[in-house]
C-alpha cells in the first residue's frame, strides 16, 4: 500500500511535469492548465497526507519537527489515557450495574444450571477444586490446627451441664431401656458361661475354718440367686432393680446439671481425657479420615456427595429460573461484587494497561500499530491525493470562469 500510495504521488507529479512541458513547449490549449493544476493540487494533498501519517510513527525524513512522532514520543501518555477512559467509561459503578442488569443474569444462570449436563460439569469442576485444595493442604498443619481447635474447644466448653440435660431427656423418653436390656442379657449370658468361675470366687473368699463341702454349697447358692436376679431384671420390664436404675440415672443427671462438686469432677476428668496422648492422636487422625473421605466422594461420580450436589444445583437452577424475587436476590449479590471490585480496585485494574502499554519498546510499538492499521493509513494518502487533484481541479476552474 505504501508502494501504491507512493506511486501515485510519482504519477500525478509526472502528469503534472507534462501537462506543463505541453503547455510551454508544444503550446497546448487550455486543457493542459486544468491537467495541470489537478496534478499540482494531487502532489500537494499527496505530500501533505504522507507527512501525517509519518509524523504518527517517526520523525518525517528524520528531522525534529515538532509534534511529529506521535506514538513512540505519548506512548506512555497514550497508555494512561487509554487506561483513565476505560476506568471512567466501562469501570463506573452505573454502567457495570447497568450492564449486569440488562443481562438477566439469574434467569440464565437458573436455566442453564436445570440442565443435566450443566450441572454434571459444574459438579465436575467442584469435585477437581476440593481434591486440588485438599492435596495442596499439608496434612501435618492441618491435624495441628484441627487438634488445637477441637481441645481448644473443648477445654473452654463446660460439658456437664450439657450431658446432664441430655440424660435426663434420654431417661425421660425410656431411651435407656435398650441399653439396661443389653447389659442384663450379656450379664445372663456371661454367668452362663462362666457359673465354675463364679463359683470358685465365692469359695476363695470363705473363712478357712469352714468346710469344703459347705463353700461349694454357699456358692452354688450365690451363684443361683445372682443368676435368678440377673434373670428377673432381663425378663421383667417392672423390675425393681430397673426402677433403681431410673432413679440413679434421673439423679446423676440433676447433679451433672446442678451439683458443683460432681460437674467439677466432670471437668476434672475430661481434661485429663484430653491431657492423654491417645486421645490427642485420635483427634489429629480425624483429619485423615475426614480427607481421606471427602477425596474418595469427590472422585466417585455415583457418591452420595456428588449426587446430592447435583440435585442441589439442578434444584436451585429450577428455582432461580422461574423465581423472580430469587433472581433479584442473585443479580443484587452480583451485582454487589462487581460493583465493589470495580469501585475499590479499579486503579489496580487500569494499571494493567498503562503498565503494560508503558512496559513496550517505543519503536517496536510504533511498528506494530503501523503494521495493523498502516493498510488503511496509506489510503488516506492515496485519498489526499485524489481528493486535492480534484479539488485544484474545481479551484481552477472557478477561478477561470471569474476571469482569474
Amino acid at each position: 500500500m505504501k508502494t501504491t500510495a507512493t506511486g501515485l504521488l510519482v504519477l500525478v507529479a509526472l502528469v503534472y511535469v507534462l501537462a506543463k512541458y505541453a503547455q510551454h513547449a508544444w503550446g497546448a490549449g487550455g486543457w493542459a492548465g486544468y491537467v495541470a493544476a489537478a496534478a499540482e493540487a494531487g502532489m500537494v494533498g499527496a505530500l501533505a497526507d504522507w507527512f501525517a501519517v509519518t509524523a504518527l510513527f517517526r520523525r518525517p525524513l528524520g528531522l525534529p519537527i515538532p509534534h511529529t512522532a506521535i506514538i513512540p514520543t505519548k506512548k506512555d501518555q497514550l497508555g494512561i489515557s487509554l487506561g483513565e477512559f476505560v476506568g471512567e467509561n466501562f469501570l463506573s459503578s452505573d454502567v457495570v450495574k447497568a450492564r449486569l442488569h440488562s443481562l438477566g443474569i439469574g434467569g440464565r444462570l437458573g436455566a442453564w444450571l436445570a440442565e443435566p449436563a450443566h450441572a454434571d460439569r459444574v459438579t465436575a469442576e467442584l469435585a477437581t477444586a476440593l481434591r486440588g485444595a485438599l492435596t495442596v493442604l499439608r496434612d501435618a498443619d492441618v491435624q495441628a490446627v484441627v487438634g488445637e481447635a477441637i481441645t481448644r474447644r473443648a477445654e473452654t466448653a463446660e460439658i456437664a451441664p450439657g450431658i446432664g440435660k441430655t440424660l435426663e431427656r434420654v431417661v425421660a423418653d425410656g431411651g435407656h431401656h435398650r441399653a439396661v436390656d443389653l447389659v442384663c442379657a450379656k450379664a445372663h449370658d456371661w454367668l452362663v458361661t462362666h457359673g465354675e468361675s463364679v463359683m470358685d470366687a465365692v469359695q476363695g473368699g470363705a473363712p478357712g475354718w469352714t468346710p469344703r463341702f459347705v463353700d461349694r454349697k454357699v456358692g452354688d447358692r450365690v451363684y443361683k440367686e445372682l443368676l435368678r436376679f440377673v434373670t428377673e431384671m432381663r425378663d421383667m420390664p417392672e423390675h425393681p432393680a430397673r426402677g433403681a436404675v431410673d432413679r440413679f440415672l434421673t439423679d446423676f443427671a440433676a447433679e451433672l446439671q446442678s451439683d458443683t462438686e460432681t460437674r467439677a469432677r466432670v471437668e476434672r476428668l475430661k481434661s485429663e481425657l484430653l491431657a492423654r496422648g491417645e486421645v490427642q492422636d485420635v483427634i489429629a487422625s480425624a483429619w485423615t479420615a475426614i480427607r481421606s473421605m471427602i477425596i474418595s466422594a469427590a472422585e466417585d461420580e455415583q457418591s452420595e456427595l456428588r449426587l446430592r450436589v447435583r440435585a442441589s444445583l439442578m434444584s436451585l437452577g429450577a428455582r432461580l429460573a422461574t423465581d423472580g424475587r430469587l433472581q433479584d436476590k442473585v443479580e443484587g449479590w452480583i451485582e454487589g461484587a462487581v460493583v465493589y471490585v470495580v469501585t475499590n480496585y479499579r486503579t489496580e485494574i487500569t494499571s494493567l494497561i498503562t503498565d503494560t502499554v508503558a512496559g513496550w519498546d517505543a519503536e517496536h510499538t510504533s511498528r506494530k500499530i503501523e503494521a495493523h492499521i498502516g493498510r488503511d493509513l496509506q489510503f488516506i494518502r492515496i485519498n489526499g491525493t485524489v481528493v486535492g487533484a480534484l479539488a485544484g481541479l474545481v479551484i481552477y476552474t472557478v477561478s477561470r470562469a471569474f476571469g482569474a
